[in-house]
Order: C-alpha cells, then structure tokens, then sequence
C-alpha cells in the first residue's frame, strides 16, 4: 500500500445528509431513502502540485459547496494505481496526470470523455493531445516541451538552420570559448526524446496520424526520411555533438558553467540557469532537415473517472474551474510550465522563459498516447546510441524499424 498525503479542504458540514443515504450528485440510488447525497470529490495529484491544487479546490468548494480532498502521489505510480483503483471501486473522480496516458486509460474504460465549452481557447496543441479516437477526454492545464537555451553572453543571434548552429559552436570550440558546440544530452542508452525535433524535421515521427489528427499504429520513422535522419545522427556524432558521456545532469553542469552557448532542454531546467545569473533566451529549435522542428509536447491534464458516483461535480470541476485563468495560472507559479489556456498565457508578460517554451511548442507533436509507444522507446535510444558511437546508420534504423513492427505484430 502506498503511503498518502491527504489534504481535506472543505469541512464535511451537511447536517441533512440522512446517514442510510449512498448516491450521486445526479439522483438517489435505488433502494436509497430517495434523498441524493451532496458530492465530496476526491482528487489525484502528483506531488509538484499539490499545493497549488489544495488551494484551488478550496476556492472550487467555497463556491459551489462541494467538499473536495486532494491527495498527493508521485507520478511514476499514480496512473498504473489509479487504474487498480477504479477495478476496486475506490478510486478518486477527478485525476491530474499526463495526457500519454490515454491510450491506458481509455482501453481500460477509466476515464469519460468530457466536452468543453470553448476547445479554441486552448493551445490547438493541448487539446490535440487530450484527444483519442476523436473524442476528448480532459481538460489541458499545461503543457512542457524542450527548446533550445541560449547563453546570451556567449552568443548574441542563432542561425536559421541546425547545422549552422553547430558551426557556430565548432567555431567557439576551435576559439577556445566554449567546451561544446551545443549541449545535448544522451547518456548510454541514447536520448531520442530531445533528438526528436530534428528527426521530424527530416519528415519522419514516430507514428503516422489518420485524417482526425489521431496517431495509428502505423510506424512513420523508417523509409528514406528517416534513413536520412539517421545518417544525420552519425554526422552529429562525427562534429563532437552526441556523446555518451554527456547525461542531464553533465549538460545541465555545462550550461551553468559557460562550457557551451547553447543547450536543448526544457522548463525543468531554466530557473536553475537564471538563478545562476546567466543570461539566457529560450527559442525555437532550428530545422535540421527541410521540415519545422517539432519537439515532443507534454501536456497535464484533468481525468473524470468514468464511474464516478458524482460525475456532474467533477465534471465541473474538470471542464469549468480548472478551465479559468486565475486555476491555470496558480498551476504555472506552482511548476512554471505554460498554461494551456491561450488567455491565462497572455497574462504572462515577466516571464520569457515560460513564453519562449510556450513559442517553440505551440507547433510541436503531442506526445503519442498510444500504446505501441511503448515499444518505440524499447529500441529506439539504443539505435541512435549505437549509430553515435560509430555503427552503420542506415544498418542499424531499418533493423530498428524491423524490430518495433515486428512487436507491434506481435502485440495485436
């Protein structure tokens, strides 16, 4: 059993609740007394902001006289616990995780789907990807993806293309300047996630989308898109860009110690940098291939059980309250990741990091929420690994391409 954090932020004063009475905000249970309980909803959240959300559910009670607990968990058990939850009949009506985890969910019938008065007043981007088989399933809080950092002391104006990017690092190098053209991190096992943006920009992502927009399992990172992409891996490696060594944590020290004008990484990282001192912009990431760049985009969201007893409260909660400027931008100054919602990120005006994210994200790829991801990242951070230190490129992306069909074959 896990251990629990529980927040109770609404006194549970309902001096006429009958105590025989079990039933949804939408009606008495048969068998009842015929008199409806109140709702008293209860809310998962991980741990980063959970502060923030026992606050706005305090707001959300003071409001409408719905009692509601918010309980902390951290994220990497949360979804796979929800889920057990639901089958025992004790889990939370409303569910703060990420939008990836769709494919799980709904497979599994534990989430409803949801509709929301204004889809537009979202980044198109956030509701994309709380979308699956065309019906929408949550309402986007925020949204996270990797851009590129600029050390401004270093470099004063960034070139239109990758590989001139990188020359202009060689350069710095070669001067002495710098340690590292541009740091992106790999480690052992390869990092495709922040790769990602240049290999869409060679025309090849992870997973083809059908007419609606939705990814199908149909794989589109092989072909000569994707051979292209991979030879570009390898001349990475060749120009002192991908290396083994560099993990975060190596990248992160880098950038803070001046070693390189330009980092490829996320908001998790840039107060860091500013709290340092150093003077950075945040900006889109050039093309590599004759494409846009398209990072992976991540986006928080707010789940409804699908067998919630008061699915009318906590879809109030979910589609209404969380809906407003004032609930988005408490999450954003709990966790400084970009509100999904368009009017609460225009009222974002000292903050050009949170801003430079949200530029260089707004045409970016959610990330799939299907399940045959899953086997993408199985093989794909040891290919380009491989290819980095030195193996056929093309060789080793067709037996990656041959080796994720093959499970996803196998998975049907």
């Amino acid at each position: 059993m896990h251990r629990r954090t529980v927040y109770l932020v609404a006194p549970l004063a309902f001096a006429a609740l009958l105590p025989a009475c079990s039933s949804s905000d939408s009606g008495a249970q048969a068998g009842d007394t015929g008199t409806a309980a109140p709702a008293a909803l209860e809310v998962w959240v991980d741990e980063a902001r959970a502060d923030a959300m026992k606050d706005l559910a305090g707001q959300f009670s003071s409001d409408s006289g719905v009692a509601v607990s918010v309980v902390a968990r951290t994220s990497e058990e949360m979804r796979d616990d929800y889920v057990r939850a639901v089958d025992q009949n004790d889990a939370p009506d409303v569910l703060i995780g990420a939008h990836d985890w769709l494919g799980e969910l709904v497979t599994q019938g534990v989430v409803a789907p949801v509709q929301n008065d204004d889809p537009g007043a979202f980044a198109p981007v956030a509701i994309e990807a709380m979308t699956y088989d065309g019906d929408t399933y949550g309402t986007p809080l925020s949204i996270e993806n990797v851009a590129l950092v600029r050390n401004n002391a270093l470099v004063s104006t960034t070139p239109a293309t990758f590989d001139e990017l990188v020359a202009q690092g060689i350069s710095l190098v070669q001067a002495g300047t710098a340690l590292y053209p541009v740091l992106v991190q790999q480690g052992e096992g390869g990092d495709p996630y922040h790769l990602y943006p240049l290999q869409t920009s060679f025309g090849a992502p992870a997973f083809r989308a059908d007419a609606a927009g939705s990814y199908t399992d149909e794989l589109a990172l092989g072909g000569e898109q994707g051979r292209a992409f991979a030879t570009y891996v390898a001349s990475l490696a060749d120009r002192g860009v991908l290396d083994p060594g560099v993990t975060g944590d190596v990248a992160k020290a880098a950038f803070l110690a001046g070693e390189s004008p330009y980092i490829i990484t996320g908001p998790w990282n840039t107060a860091e940098f500013t709290d340092a001192g150093l003077d950075i912009s945040v900006l889109p990431i050039p093309a590599a291939g004759n494409l846009p760049a398209q990072p992976f985009v991540g986006v928080q969201g707010a789940f409804v059980n699908n067998l919630s007893l008061h699915r009318a409260a906590a879809e109030d909660f979910v589609t209404d309250f969380l809906a407003t400027p004032d609930a988005q931008l408490a999450l954003y100054r709990e966790t400084g990741r970009a509100p999904a919602l368009n009017t609460a990120l225009d009222q974002i005006t000292d903050d050009p990091a949170t801003t430079g994210f949200a530029e260089a994200g707004a045409t970016g790829a959610p990330m799939p929420a299907i399940p045959q991801m899953s086997l993408v990242w199985l093989y794909w951070g040891e290919t380009e690994a491989r290819i980095a230190a030195g193996g056929d490129p093309l060789e080793l992306w067709d037996q990656m391409v041959t080796n994720i069909e093959a499970s996803i074959e196998a998975d049907k």
